[in-house]
């Protein structure tokens, strides 16, 4: 089979879709024939060498994938060759195959297309199990979620609107607060042209936020904690401005915040099952019927990949950012 595959040994880290080792697959798992796949900054950082997959996990990027079951384990039931199926992966999704543990498998919805699936996995997953699992929100509860217009920002938003949220999000342009308004959000901030932090007290009348979805880091963290009501919640899920800062503990202390560090590639399989699950139970629903949807930037065939990562390197996209693998 193809794949892309970084060449490390070369400046800039090139890369050249090209043959490879087909995959294996267990007696508990599925061989996928990947018809799509799709960007995250964390391909990136591996890319350069800054996010090596966990043990025992494919190191050709990519994280989740849609295409049909082309093999099935021996002790696999209740799926079937020719099947459509997407997944969460830990790696493996830029290449024409793929094997996945039977339970982390997901049906593609009808009338999707296969560039739709594979927009829904890891952002979708990452939204819900941070702002759910890990932040903890209820109905009612106002959250701000930073980098609106990205594919977890998009998904994010789509939830907590569901849910009965008030959703605050920042982004850097106004076609991207635009696009975010659209999906829900009740205040889109562009944060080069305001100060968030300014806006969000007006218009909470001084009240802050329940929870906030950061994907900033150092450069947001202050200001995150000011925003903040007694017992809010801040979730961080990367670092792109910087990994140190200060903190005034008294701060923390007096309003009984809770400061919480979250990862989902590095999970243990049984962890993530556990993640798909909750999330179907809530939301798959509204995926069906259409009231909560992926949202695609632009689709690349996998033999532009280096294009397609510019692009989001960039930071020009508004949701996700899809590869096409076969025709």
């Amino acid at each position: 089979m193809k794949a892309i595959v970084v060449h490390e040994d070369k400046e800039g880290y090139p890369l050249q879709w090209q043959e490879v080792d087909a995959p294996a697959y267990g007696a508990d798992e599925i061989l996928v024939d990947i018809h799509a796949t799709a960007l995250n900054r964390a391909d990136l950082s591996q890319r350069r060498g800054n996010y090596p997959p966990p043990s025992g996990a494919s190191n050709i990027m990519g994280l989740e994938m849609a295409g049909t079951i082309t093999a099935v384990g021996a002790d696999v039931t209740g799926w079937q060759v020719g099947d459509r199926v997407c997944a969460l992966l830990s790696g493996g999704g830029y290449a024409e195959q793929i094997n996945v543990p039977a339970a982390m498998l997901m049906p593609i919805p009808n009338g999707w297309s296969f560039e739709q699936a594979a927009a829904l996995p890891e952002v979708f997953f990452t939204a819900y199990l941070n702002l759910f699992m890990e932040g903890q929100l209820k109905s009612g509860e106002t959250v701000l979620i930073h980098g609106g217009a990205s594919g977890v920002g998009t998904a994010g938003i789509q939830l907590a609107h569901q849910t009965g949220c008030t959703v605050i999000i920042t982004a850097g342009n106004d076609d991207k607060t635009a696009a975010c308004r659209e999906l829900g959000a009740d205040l889109a901030i562009n944060y080069k042209q305001e100060d968030f932090v300014e806006r969000i007290r007006a218009y909470t009348k001084g009240q802050g936020v329940d929870l906030i979805l950061d994907m900033v880091g150092a450069d947001y963290f202050e200001r995150n904690i000011d925003l903040l009501k007694p017992y809010g919640r801040l979730v961080f899920i990367s670092t792109l401005s910087g990994t140190k800062t200060e903190l005034d503990i008294r701060k923390l202390m007096g309003k009984r915040l809770r400061l919480i560090g979250s990862v989902l590639r590095a999970r243990p399989l049984e962890e993530k099952i556990a993640i798909k699950a909750q999330f179907m139970d809530q939301f798959w629903s509204s995926l069906v019927d259409g009231s909560v949807k992926t949202i695609i930037d632009s689709v690349y065939p996998i033999e532009k990949t280096e294009e397609a990562q510019q692009h989001m390197l960039e930071n020009k996209n508004i949701g996700k950012i899809i590869l096409t693998v076969r025709n």
